[in-house]
């Protein structure tokens, strides 16, 4: 079977081998017409085909490399150089430095700043101060510095202090006597001389005392009065003749049959107008012609619009017809060592009473003493002369 399969695979190549020899060697057949066609169309295709090709590569291939041309470098024009941020530096970190000698001010313990005084008034300024150093206060002193000095001491002993301790440090001062606003500093000085910075103090080195200086408001002056009426047993009772030289001094309340003259209240009594007030006050003169009685009374300071007030006449005789009396009534006052008129009347029993109504004003904030006073005109007899409510008010 082996020797079958050769046989027929030997023929089968030497037919193949003698078909190439004829292929090779015989002579072309005339083309057909339409095979001439046929051939140019495929030739064009073919041609066409290749130029489009040859243009496609042409546009994918890079242009040939050209030298570039050599230019000069521009010339470098120098100009001031352009500013740039600096970077903020960090702030440095603390270091815990330790001092000997260093205060801080805590508060003010007395006399708020701004405080207001009256002129020449005295007061206490009081510091609250931390010793924060690392040494203790030995010798140490609190002195003034600089600014109005108030009267205070230069320098003031503080004691011993120890680091971290609080101590209140005063000074005593007084007001200046002008209006104004008034500061004064003052610091704490070693043993060495040397003033301690205070930490929270002014400028990091002092603390202060701030006033205000002003002049008291002035306050109304409610006037009180002076009854001269029930004042009169206090009063200096003296009666004397004319000339009048000396005085006998008078008790109040003598007797009426004294002759030397006497003061009595006579309340209720009939005067010459026919009236009978409570309160009448009679001064008769000492028993001759001329006659005086005079009565000074304790001092009053007189206020802004006080009168003096009061009614004049006599007293009515038991039948309520007038006596023949006649007298001048007198009313003076005392003021340091002299004494002065503020009124005067002439007065005899017509059944009509005087009214007194003076005008203090001129006297107002002075401290003086009123003197009554009866002088009898020619004869003293049946000289009945009466006050009638005599007083000092508003």
């Amino acid at each position: 079977m082996k020797s079958l399969k050769k046989e027929w695979m030997g023929m089968l190549v030497v037919t193949l081998l003698a078909s190439l020899a004829c292929s090779l060697f015989a002579s072309p057949a005339t083309p057909q017409p339409e095979a001439i066609y046929t051939a140019a169309a495929q030739t064009m295709e073919a041609q066409l085909t290749q130029t489009a090709f040859a243009s496609l590569i042409g546009s994918l291939t890079p242009p040939a490399a050209t030298s570039p041309s050599v230019e000069a470098s521009p010339t470098l024009t120098e100009g001031p150089p352009t500013a740039t941020e600096s970077p903020t530096p960090l702030p440095p970190t603390p270091t815990n430095t330790q001092v000997c000698d260093q205060a801080r001010y805590i508060k003010d313990v007395t006399v708020p700043d701004g405080t207001k005084f009256a002129p020449n008034q005295t007061f206490t300024k009081t510091w609250r101060i931390q010793n924060t150093g690392t040494c203790t206060w030995s010798g140490y002193s609190l002195v003034f510095d600089s600014g109005d000095a108030m009267g205070g001491s230069a320098s003031i002993p503080i004691g011993t202090v120890n680091p971290g301790q609080e101590i209140d440090l005063s000074v005593a001062l007084t007001a200046p006597a002008s209006e104004g606003k008034y500061r004064g500093y003052w610091r704490i000085r070693n043993a060495s001389g040397v003033l301690l910075p205070v930490i929270g103090g002014y400028q990091g080195k002092s603390f202060y005392v701030e006033i205000r200086v002003v002049l008291p408001t002035p306050t109304s002056v409610v006037s009180t009065g002076f009854d001269l009426y029930s004042r009169a047993p206090e009063a200096e009772w003296v009666s004397c003749g004319s000339p009048c030289t000396g005085g006998t001094v008078l008790a109040f309340g003598g007797s009426e049959g004294d002759a030397n003259g006497f003061v009595l209240y006579r309340g209720g009594y009939r005067l010459e107008d026919g009236s009978s007030p409570s309160k009448i006050l009679e001064t008769h003169p000492m028993w001759v012609d001329d006659g005086v009685i005079s009565g000074l009374f304790p001092p009053y300071t007189v206020v802004a619009g006080d009168r003096l007030r009061a009614r004049l006449g006599f007293l009515a005789k038991a039948d309520g017809t007038c006596g023949v009396g006649n007298v001048k009534f007198q009313i003076n006052y005392k003021e340091g060592g002299t004494l002065y008129p503020l009124g005067s009347w002439t007065d005899s029993c017509d059944g009509n009473l005087i009214d007194v109504n003076i005008d203090l004003s001129s006297l107002a904030g002075k401290t003086v003493q009123f003197a009554l006073v009866v002088l009898a005109n020619g004869s003293s007899a049946q000289d009945w002369a009466v006050w009638v409510n005599p007083r000092v008010e508003p």
